[in-house]
């Protein structure tokens, strides 16, 4: 099962943890990536940062990566919640937890969900610096990271 949520309010990293967990015994592992808002993005300093979405289409990409990471392994629950809105550094932007009966599993699916979501997801982030307001460019290592799990698994 996946729950994915966007919402611009701030997230209690602790009892998201708690709330994924509760009544789940088969849960042997927790991984979890806590993305936070930078003041220094590519040599320049970052004031503020908004990100943007499209509605609805949002959800459903983020939903699709939770539903082929359950395909690849043997999940018991995940969970995505990605912040839109103005932020500034040091804010939360994104908590994705991968609940698993093992670490691997749970390691690698969150892996893969973080991936996709910087590649597939439909966020538009801008910030503002010193020289003005940027829109973020796709980085080419994004695309990597993605295209690893194309490869077949090595056993």
């Amino acid at each position: 099962m996946a729950i994915v949520r966007v919402q611009q309010g701030d997230f209690d990293v602790g009892a998201e943890l708690a709330a994924l967990r509760a009544g789940k015994p088969s849960v042997g592992a927790v991984v979890s990536f806590l993305g936070t808002v930078r003041d220094l993005n590519e040599g320049t300093g970052v004031a503020t940062l908004t990100l943007e979405h499209y509605p609805g289409m949002a959800e459903a990409a983020l939903l699709d990566i939770c539903a082929e990471a359950a395909q690849r392994w043997p999940l018991i629950e995940t969970l995505v919640i990605h912040r839109v809105g103005l932020l500034l550094p040091l804010d939360q932007i994104v908590l994705v937890m991968v609940c698993a009966a093992h670490r691997g599993d749970a390691f690698d699916a969150c892996a893969f969900i973080m991936d996709f979501l910087k590649t597939r997801a439909p966020f538009w982030k801008k910030e503002q610096t010193p020289e003005g307001t940027r829109w973020v460019e796709a980085r080419a290592d994004d695309e990597h990271a993605a295209q690893r799990w194309s490869e077949p698994p090595v056993a």
